[in-house]
This record gives C-alpha cells, sequence and structure tokens, in this order.
C-alpha cells in the first residue's frame, strides 16, 4: 500500500532561505532543460532525419533520427558489456548484432548523465542534493509523456508555478524532527504519526503561502490495495447530478447545499480590500509584499475551508448502501472558456456575446470545484471497495423520463414539466435518477457483451417504463423534492432502484 502524509515544517531563518534559493535555482536548470529539448527537435525537424555514423552502435537511417523529445548530448550510452560484446563477435555471428541490447539514450538519461558536467560548470549546483536534481529532469519526462498523452505541451515555469522540490533517498523522521540531505535536521508538526512498518519512499518539500510543507511517500507492501468492486458484480446504483444552487443532487432525493467558499459576500469583499492594498503600495516595496502574502494567506484559507468541506460531502455520499456511484463525465475547460466573438456583417463591430454574463457563471463553476469532488469520492470509493462511473450528462436534465421526450422547453429552472406528457418533478433530481439509470444501462451492456463500453446514447422514446408512468397517476403518490424516496427492486435487472 502506497499512500502520502503532509506535514507543516519548521525551519530556521538559514534553512528557508537555503530552501527558497534551491528553487531558484531548480527553476532555471528545468527552464533549460527544457528549452534543450525544443531547440533539438527544431534543428532536428530543419536538417531532417539523419543517422549519426561515427558511432559504433547497431542503428539504421530510419530509426536514428533525434526524436520530438530529443535533448543534446551523446546520444549511446557506454555501455561497458556491450562494448565487449560487440569485440569478441566475429564471423558468423556478425549476424547476430541485432540480439543484442540498444545502447541508445533516452532525453531524461541524456539530461540526467550531464548533472555531473554542470556542477563542475555551475559549483553553486552541487550545493542541491543529486537526487533532487535527478527528479527535476524526471519531472520534464512527466510533462513531455502528458503531452503526448493528450494534454497539453510543456511550459516554462516561473517563480509563481515551480515551488516545490522532492527527494528519492536519504530520508530520515524521528519523532517530531525530519532530516532531509543537504539541509539537516528540522522540527516538523507531527499531526499524524507513522503507522509502524511503513517505510518512507520519498518526500516532496513545498512553499506555500503559510510557509514550508512536506509530503512524505510511504510504502508498506504486506498492507494490501484497495481493491474495487467489479462493474459486473454491482447490485445497488446511486446517481449524483452536480450543480451550483445545491452542489449535488442524489438520485434519491437528497440534497446538498453549495457553500459558495470564494463567492459570498464577506470573501469577496474582504479579497477586494487585500487586493486593493496590494495595489496602493509601492511597487517591489517591502510594504508590498507584506500585502500580497496576505493576500496568498486568505487564498490559502479558501482552498482549506473548500478542500474540507469536499471531504465531507464526499463521506456522505460513500457512506451511503450502494455498490456504485454514477458521476456526470464534465468537461469544465470547456464550460469555462470564454463565448464566440460576435462582429457585424456591415460594420465590423463587436457586437454583445453573453461573456459578461457568463463571468459570474463562471466564477461559481471554478469556486464548487466539481473536479476535485469527483477525485475525492472516487477515492473514497475505492478505499470502500465501491465502483465510481463516469457517465455522458448529454440531455439528462431536459429529457423525460416517462416519455423520452428531449426538449429544452421541459425545463424552467429546478422544475421539469414534459412539454408532450405533462410528466413533472424535480429537474435537478430528475437529471441525477437519469444518471443513475443510465448507469444500470452500462452495468446491463457489460453483463451482456463482456465489454465496459458505454452503450450509444438513446433520443427516441425509452422501450422500458418507469414506474412513473404520468404526472396524473403519480401525483397522489409524489412527496416533496428533497425527501427521501422508498426504495424497490427492478424484477427485470434485480438491481435496486430509488422507486417513487
Amino acid at each position: 500500500m502506497l499512500t502520502n502524509y503532509v506535514y507543516k515544517l519548521q525551519p530556521n531563518n538559514s534553512q528557508s532561505t537555503e530552501m527558497g534559493r534551491w528553487i531558484d535555482m531548480l527553476r532555471s536548470h528545468y527552464n533549460w532543460c527544457l528549452n534543450d529539448r525544443i531547440s533539438q527537435y527544431s534543428q532536428q525537424f530543419i536538417q531532417g532525419e539523419y543517422c549519426d555514423i561515427r558511432t559504433k552502435a547497431t542503428a539504421s537511417p530510419i530509426t536514428c533520427f533525434v526524436s520530438k523529445s530529443g535533448a543534446s548530448g551523446e546520444p549511446w550510452k557506454e555501455d561497458k558489456v556491450f562494448q565487449e560484446t560487440l569485440q569478441s563477435v566475429q564471423g558468423e555471428y556478425c549476424l547476430r548484432l541485432v540480439d543484442l541490447k540498444n545502447p541508445r539514450r533516452s532525453p531524461g538519461d541524456i539530461q540526467i548523465t550531464a548533472l555531473p558536467q554542470l556542477k563542475k560548470a555551475r559549483p553553486w549546483y552541487a550545493d542541491i542534493d543529486s537526487t533532487v536534481l535527478q527528479q527535476n529532469v524526471k519531472r520534464l519526462d512527466t510533462a513531455y509523456e502528458n503531452f503526448f498523452n493528450g494534454q497539453g505541451f510543456p511550459k516554462f515555469k516561473n517563480s509563481s508555478n515551480f515551488t516545490s522540490f522532492t527527494y528519492q533517498k536519504g530520508i530520515k523522521v524521528d519523532g517530531n524532527k525530519i532530516y532531509l540531505p543537504k539541509l539537516g535536521w528540522m522540527e516538523f508538526h507531527n499531526s499524524r504519526p507513522i503507522p509502524p512498518g511503513f517505510i518512507i519512499k520519498a518526500a516532496t518539500v513545498r512553499k506555500r503561502q503559510d510557509g514550508w510543507h512536506v509530503s512524505i511517500r510511504i510504502e508498506d507492501k504486506t498492507v494490501p490495495d484497495y481493491i474495487p468492486k467489479l462493474l459486473i458484480e454491482v447490485s445497488k446504483v446511486i446517481g449524483c447530478d452536480l450543480g451550483i444552487t445545491k452542489l449535488v443532487h442524489l438520485s434519491d432525493g437528497y440534497q446538498i447545499d453549495n457553500p459558495r467558499i470564494s463567492t459570498n459576500k464577506k470573501a469577496r469583499r474582504t479579497l477586494k480590500i487585500r487586493q486593493r492594498r496590494v495595489s496602493r503600495k509601492k511597487k517591489n516595496s517591502k510594504n508590498q509584499k507584506r500585502a500580497s502574502k496576505r493576500v496568498g494567506r486568505l487564498h490559502k484559507k479558501i482552498t482549506d475551508k473548500r478542500q474540507a468541506l469536499q471531504w465531507k460531502i464526499a463521506n456522505k455520499i460513500v457512506s451511503r448502501n450502494v455498490d456504485a456511484i454514477g458521476v456526470e463525465d464534465l468537461n469544465v475547460a470547456g464550460m469555462l472558456r470564454r463565448c464566440k466573438v460576435k462582429v457585424d456583417e456591415y460594420t465590423g463591430r463587436f457586437l454583445p456575446n453573453g461573456q459578461s454574463r457568463k463571468k459570474s457563471l463562471n466564477r461559481s463553476i471554478s469556486d464548487a470545484s466539481w473536479n476535485e469532488l469527483i477525485l475525492k469520492i472516487e477515492y473514497l470509493a475505492a478505499k470502500q471497495g465501491k465502483v465510481l462511473v463516469k457517465i455522458n450528462p448529454r440531455n439528462s436534465s431536459i429529457e423525460c423520463r416517462n416519455c423520452g421526450h428531449i426538449d429544452k422547453s421541459n425545463r424552467d429552472g429546478e422544475r421539469f414539466i414534459c412539454s408532450q406528457c405533462g410528466y413533472h418533478e424535480h429537474a435537478d433530481i430528475g437529471a441525477a435518477k437519469t444518471i443513475r439509470d443510465r448507469v444500470i444501462e452500462l452495468i446491463e451492456h457489460q453483463k451482456v457483451h463482456g465489454d465496459c463500453v458505454e452503450p450509444e446514447p438513446k433520443n427516441s422514446k425509452r422501450p422500458k417504463k418507469r414506474k412513473e408512468t404520468s404526472a396524473r397517476s403519480t401525483l397522489s403518490k409524489r412527496v416533496e423534492p428533497g425527501n427521501p424516496k422508498s426504495k424497490g427492486e427492478n424484477p427485470e435487472t434485480g438491481i435496486q432502484e430509488d422507486i417513487a
């Protein structure tokens, strides 16, 4: 089992100054390595693919070009075993050189091997622990790996987005003191003792607004990892619909209020006042830096409060008597994107595009932090052996659960009234039920076909009618939105569902 414990450090003035100096040097080294790879790729793009025939390695002109993540330096390993084998092979055995290990190095290996030369050229880098420098290069490797997996291209770092470094070896803990190589012993708030049997694998030191923190990665191989339940073993399902007025709507009728941590009147007023004080100070003065720290501490306070509330909400959802939790697969980045520009065809002037109205909506979406909440639900669900299923939420809040009619006019605020059959209910709770039903369809699809591919959404009428046949027939059975509903079992699927 692998987990992380976070503690607050109490370094002295010299240790705090040294750690700040390390971060500045590591940021410069990271940017240099990134520029090295970009420059090497630009040279390869201009010159074309080539083969270094001066080396004694087995390579062809097609496979020996500088890769997109290339780096300057010797691209071949100094492999003694390979060289000895190469010298010993004669005659007919020369044809078997392709079976030997290719001594070609990756860009990360090239830049890690160049670290001793870096320390000779710039002696001040020798003050940094060697594992910290190596992890700094591996950090860039991770950024390139994420890029090739579909994420954004690695960016150059500044003082605001580069605030940490990682140790790989040499960390010791003794009571409320921790030893970090090249920094020495320093005290920390031992708020959570490390369980016996766990060994320290790595430690990440991070600078935050209220000081220095360390995240210790510990591992105990005798403790098994959390094994979630298979989707075909699920018998009880609950659906979650995320919103802004109410943060979470569950398919059983339960609703969770949105705390609005950073968008309430008091928080916005306090933040406005403190930012105004920063702008009125002399630029780059000590007073401005002191005021900026107060703004940073306020942001951290808001973040910590949001994190604590999200953990409570995630515990409430996961602790319910279910086997699977269905959530919306939201594209939050797309929802926060700016509106398209509208231009008059005749005059060429810009027209109103609704961005001013969308500004407050974007602020509320950012404050709700849906992705962070889903990550916490997923972690706690795996810890309790439950399954979290992400479902496409397309038309979930405007689709009639009785006749399958899809129309934007069906929804009026929090009310849902079908324009075709007259079926009505709470719009967000109905959306949560729709998400629950789609999870059930996914489970049935996997039981039949044996895969986890989500079935295509059905735009036509539903083949199977629900218990709620019409508004007239269920008017007497319905309760107010938000009250718990009775539960029953679907005789066709054997899965327990919420029945109004």
